[in-house]
């Protein structure tokens, strides 16, 4: 069974580009629904759970910002990106001021819609995890306000500094955590002493994770790290 990234709403009155985009999504792990109008859309809409809206502006019965301003209706945090032939500046200025997430103007490359929809998922995870104070990574529940990492009935005591650097490997599970983002967070300064002093807690926190096979941290060349978590 394929393993979904997320569920998709698409709106596009192009019968070409629609079917063409769905099919592409879906061979990414997306989820994907189509609509040809704004109305099937929104119909769509409530009807069915999504993670993220790709909408077409351009649209018989109903067009991309009108079908916009309902869908903030029922959800006004579900993300949205708008897809339109139009490259004017008051139509850009029109999508952010209904709350647009990102704005693609055609014609654009698959890739290029692939990339804009992954970052705004990602943006939006990275968010809703500020504040999150435990998390679970594989067999493990660690706790940043108790500095814990638990595992069955081992508890280790994390210092401040792993505590740090470990949640934000957490807010970005199987992402890549950029090293100079990481050092500007924590040590406030990405100095060469600093980038090696990183290097040091990422060896710790290894070894505080070595007990599930499932969950390790990736040295990523030239970029940071990544905590992968296997069936996460």
């Amino acid at each position: 069974m394929k393993n979904f990234k997320a569920k998709v709403l698409l709106t596009e009155d192009d019968e070409n580009l629609g079917t063409l985009l769905k099919e592409y999504l879906t061979a990414k792990g997306f989820e994907t629904d189509h609509a040809a109008d704004g109305e099937a859309g929104y119909k769509l809409f409530k009807k069915n759970k999504y993670d993220i809206c790709i909408l077409d502006v351009m649209m018989p019965v109903k067009d991309g910002f009108s079908l916009a301003q309902d869908i903030r209706v029922l959800d006004a945090e579900m993300p949205i990106v708008f897809l339109t032939a139009k490259s004017l500046k008051d139509d850009v200025i029109e999508g952010f001021k209904l709350g647009a997430d990102d704005y693609i103007t055609k014609p654009f490359s698959m890739e290029e819609l692939l990339f804009r929809i992954e970052a705004v998922l990602r943006r939006l995870k990275s968010a809703s995890m500020q504040g999150q104070t435990e998390f679970k990574i594989g067999l493990y529940t660690f706790d940043s306000n108790k500095q814990t990492l638990v595992i069955g009935t081992k508890t280790n005591k994390l210092t401040t500094k792993e505590t740090d650097l470990l949640q934000l490997l957490c807010e970005h599970k199987n992402n890549v955590l950029d090293r100079n983002y990481a050092l500007k967070k924590i040590w406030i300064d990405d100095n060469y002493f600093n980038a090696r002093s990183m290097d040091v807690y990422i060896t710790k926190l290894r070894k505080h994770l070595k007990d599930d096979a499932s969950v390790e941290i990736l040295n990523i060349h030239g970029k940071g790290f990544k905590l992968l978590v296997q069936n996460a």
